[in-house]
């Protein structure tokens, strides 16, 4: 309804941010969906979406790595290398890892971690969106999305910005084909990634040095689903649909038309 207001007393369409802050350093083992939930109580909310850095389901699920192995460590976790470039940092490589997403250094990362240490993304960000969803659930009693978000280049883009890698209660994308613009004309291509910009919401309060493990938005009711749905693997783009992987060679144009 044009201009009420929500049950909170803002603007309808209104979207918050909010940082969940108090929660601890996270260590192998540890209960996370415990930690967070006792760091969101008693102010989430019903279709609140919640989004976790990766950085604190990896150490959870002891996916701690000694620094010296960084490198073995991405070889590991790589499955299909898209390019790289020696510079003053050393090597840098875009691979395609292992969970499926065209990463640098396949995800492993030695920022926010003990010194000494690297983080590898979790085994299967979706499986652990759903257990973490799942023991929210059973802790607060609040039906809630979950996001895994990871920071990730893109090219032709400068700098980096947080993506959905792991997702639960949400439809990751929102399929506008065959619906009419603000035109009237109908839409033919236009599949919005959901999930990835609810990451990239959340990395403005959770700042790379702020140390806020989580974020919650609220105001997006409707995108909370009861089922899990199909996760973040509905982000990866299929070979077959996948232009850049041609590099300098001609597109087919009698290719699928990309989702």
């Amino acid at each position: 309804m044009a201009g009420g207001v929500s049950d909170c007393g803002l603007p309808l369409g209104t979207v918050q941010v909010l940082p969940v802050r108090g929660v601890p350093q996270v260590k192998p083992g540890d209960n996370l969906a415990g930690l967070l939930a006792a760091a969101l109580k008693p102010w989430a909310r019903e279709g609140d979406v919640l989004v976790v850095s990766s950085k604190v389901v990896s150490k959870a699920e002891g996916r701690v790595f000694p620094a010296e192995e960084r490198d073995a460590l991405i070889d590991a976790e790589t499955v299909r290398t898209v390019a790289t470039r020696e510079g003053p940092a050393g090597r840098l490589r875009i691979v395609e890892n292992r969970q499926g997403f065209v990463m640098a250094s396949a995800g492993v990362d030695l920022s926010n971690t003990d010194p000494g240490t690297a983080l590898a993304l979790p085994v299967d960000p979706d499986r652990s969106a759903r257990e973490l969803r799942a023991g929210l659930k059973a802790l607060t009693g609040l039906k809630l999305a979950v996001v895994i978000a990871d920071t990730s280049g893109r090219p032709w883009r400068r700098g980096v910005t947080d993506v959905a890698i792991g997702a639960a209660g949400l439809e990751p994308l929102l399929d506008l084909r065959g619906q009419p613009d603000a035109g009237g004309r109908l839409l033919t291509s236009t599949s919005v990634a959901v999930a990835d910009e609810l990451a990239a919401a959340s990395e403005l309060v959770r700042a790379k040095a702020g140390n806020v493990a989580a974020a919650l938005i609220r105001g997006l009711p409707g995108v909370v689903t009861d089922a899990d749905g199909p996760g973040a693997a509905a982000l990866r783009m299929p070979p077959e649909l996948d232009l850049f992987r041609q590099g300098a060679a001609p597109a087919d144009n009698s290719a699928p038309r990309q989702p």
